[in-house]
């Protein structure tokens, strides 16, 4: 899982975190006992010897880290919300810039499902914090939303797909520019 996270990450922030989300939530489906998980979901993957003592390592890592950083229940560990908060400052600047009309455009296309889903997210939780949530973040979760329905063979209402159609190519535009800024 460490390769490719690492691969991940040099093709794409946004699918970085995307991936990143997901193996926390593996881990916390082991209940952050990273020896049960080394033994009971890695041989699944048939790795060869020297691959499998590196995800086991790096599956110790992580669950260390959500550890020490108190998000075994829920949260992301500080590498995760770094690179989330790099990627919200790379959006304020790109609409901030005149010159970034395609990206405003997908934004500004995009901003009513941004704050349908924050008022929805807000209601439900009854939570005044997730409404606080920045709007990259709010965009990740929608997506993030929309592979777990996919992997549970969920059925996606229209209204979800073209939120996710939207906030898609706006993120994707994102990570494009956040890359190019990177070289």
């Amino acid at each position: 899982m460490h390769y490719i996270a690492s691969k991940i990450k040099q093709e794409s922030e946004v699918g970085y975190i995307l991936y990143m989300w997901q193996q926390e939530d593996v881990a916390r489906a082991f209940s952050c006992d990273a020896d049960r998980l080394c033994q009971q979901y890695l041989p699944s993957f048939h790795l060869p010897e020297d691959a499998l003592k590196d995800e086991k390592e790096w599956w110790h890592h992580l669950v260390d880290m959500m550890r020490e950083e108190g998000v075994t229940e829920k949260g992301h560990v500080q590498m995760v919300r770094g690179t989330l908060s790099l990627l919200t400052d790379k959006h304020l600047e790109l609409l901030a810039d005149p010159k970034e009309s395609v990206y405003n455009a997908l934004y500004y296309k995009a901003l009513p499902h941004i704050v349908a889903l924050r008022a929805e997210r807000s209601k439900l939780q009854g939570d005044a914090s997730r409404a606080e949530k920045g709007e990259v973040e709010i965009c990740l979760e929608l997506l993030y939303g929309v592979v777990m329905l996919r992997m549970q063979k969920k059925e996606i209402s229209p209204e979800t797909q073209q939120a996710h159609d939207c906030i898609s190519a706006m993120l994707t535009l994102l990570s494009e520019k956040y890359k190019e800024e990177r070289r």
